[in-house]
């Protein structure tokens, strides 16, 4: 009898095998040909080594990335931004655009504008760090860190306070210049960067030399040290009257730990550490010096080319040009802590005749300029708003005063007060909207 038997092989091309068997004995007999179900020894021998190969390939190019990756990170300065820092940048800044946007729809006035300007302008900075590797990264933590701060400080100036000044105080403070009545030109104020503790020194910087120089910078810790004339702290910002970082005119500020002041006969701004003894400076973009563009109005106040001035937003510089043609410009400054220099950002230019102007202010990004009416009084006539470009020649905001001339006129955003130096009086009022 015979059987059929169908075989099927492990050949990729599953192939069956015909075989017929005999009965013989009770048992089946027949001859099969095994060689079609042999293991394909050579395919797979091959497809093993392809296997090695491409491991082989993989670790060669794993470790070109990982060797590229440690020389980039050689070469690159520090404090260059990596993509985890760039993602945690961008989100923070984010959240402030957030709310910033929150408190525009609550105010809708020039500080949130102003604002807006400045978030704008580090978003452009965040998207060339994108493409480029000359943007260092604490400089641009930095710049975020100011702007969160100046929107806090947007927030705690009450409401009744934004906008133009309506209204200015009569003076909430007199008193004679401590070194005495015969010392007639200078600045004096309250420590006036916003971040900074309540308990701040208070400056008071009389100039030495005829009325125009000096090289010595006076703090006073407290208020009440300060009207008694006590417990005060001489800084000697340089040599000499007639040294190049000796301060000329009378229109420095104390902002933070520095003293920020127009450096002797030049277009410069100076900064003095009070901690380092340092002096860094900054040239002004075609500013007038040497009592070329002074603030005059009815009596000239010497070598009062470069007024320094600060506000909420940060530090300005005031002064004029040849270019725009003797009218005041106001310059935006900015400290750079980590590159440990001082930066002109952005300036914009009036159409006031600075000596048409016996002094100038900034407030809230707002700029004031002041003239004279008689010997007692002085009054706020116009204001440049920063923000919109728009100017007002219309105001009349009277500011009194003892003596007949005025060397310095300051606000102080951290107690939203007026500072005027008056010939040798010193002279504080309050300021509202």
């Amino acid at each position: 009898m015979l059987f059929l038997f169908l075989l099927l092989s492990l050949t990729d091309g599953a192939e069956a095998q015909r075989v017929f068997g005999l009965k013989k004995d009770d048992s089946c007999i027949c001859e099969v040909n095994s060689t079609v179900w042999m293991f394909p020894a050579l395919k797979y021998e091959s497809v093993l080594q392809q296997i090695h190969t491409c491991e082989a390939s993989l670790s060669n190019l794993q470790q070109q990335v990982t060797s590229t990756q440690k020389e980039r990170l050689r070469n690159y300065p520090i404090g260059l931004y990596t993509e985890l820092t760039l993602r945690q940048l961008d989100h923070e800044l984010q959240q402030l655009e957030t709310h910033i946007r929150e408190l525009h729809k609550q105010l809708n006035n020039t500080d949130t504008h102003t604002l807006y300007t400045q978030v704008d302008k580090l978003r452009s900075e965040v998207i060339r760090m994108q493409t480029s590797d000359s943007v260092n990264m604490k400089t641009v933590r930095e710049k975020l860190r100011l702007l969160k701060n100046n929107v806090e400080s947007c927030k705690s100036i009450p409401a009744d306070y934004r906008g133009t000044m309506v209204i200015i105080s009569d003076p909430v403070t007199t008193k004679v210049v401590p070194q005495g009545k015969s010392y007639i030109s200078g600045s004096w104020g309250k420590q006036a960067q916003m971040a900074a503790s309540p308990e701040e020194p208070l400056l008071g910087s009389a100039l030495l030399s005829s009325h125009i120089w000096t090289n010595t910078l006076r703090v006073y810790q407290t208020y009440q040290d300060f009207m008694s004339s006590s417990n005060h702290r001489d800084f000697t910002v340089a040599s000499s009257y007639s040294d190049p970082s000796a301060v000329e005119g009378p229109g420095g500020v104390l902002y933070g730990e520095a003293l920020y002041y127009h450096c002797y006969r030049s277009a410069e701004v100076c900064r003095y550490d009070l901690n380092t003894r340092r002096v860094h400076r900054v040239a002004l973009p075609g500013a007038g010096f040497n009592n070329k563009f002074p603030y005059c109005y009815y009596d000239c106040r010497s070598n009062s080319d470069v007024d320094v001035e600060a506000d909420e937003t940060g530090l300005w510089a005031l002064y004029a040009t040849v270019g725009n043609h003797g009218n005041l410009a106001a310059s935006r400054l900015v400290w750079d802590a980590e590159a440990e220099s001082l930066n002109v950002t952005q300036t914009w230019r009036t159409r006031l005749f600075k000596k048409a102007a016996s002094n100038a202010f900034m407030a809230c990004g707002v700029l004031y300029a002041t003239r004279y009416v008689d010997e007692h009084r002085e009054e706020v006539f116009y204001a440049f708003d920063t923000a919109t470009g728009r100017e007002d020649n219309s105001l009349a905001l009277p500011l009194e005063k003892i003596a007949k001339g005025v060397s310095s006129v300051s606000y102080n955003p951290t107690n939203r007060q007026i500072y005027m130096y008056n010939d040798g009086y010193l002279l504080a009022r309050n300021a509202y909207n």
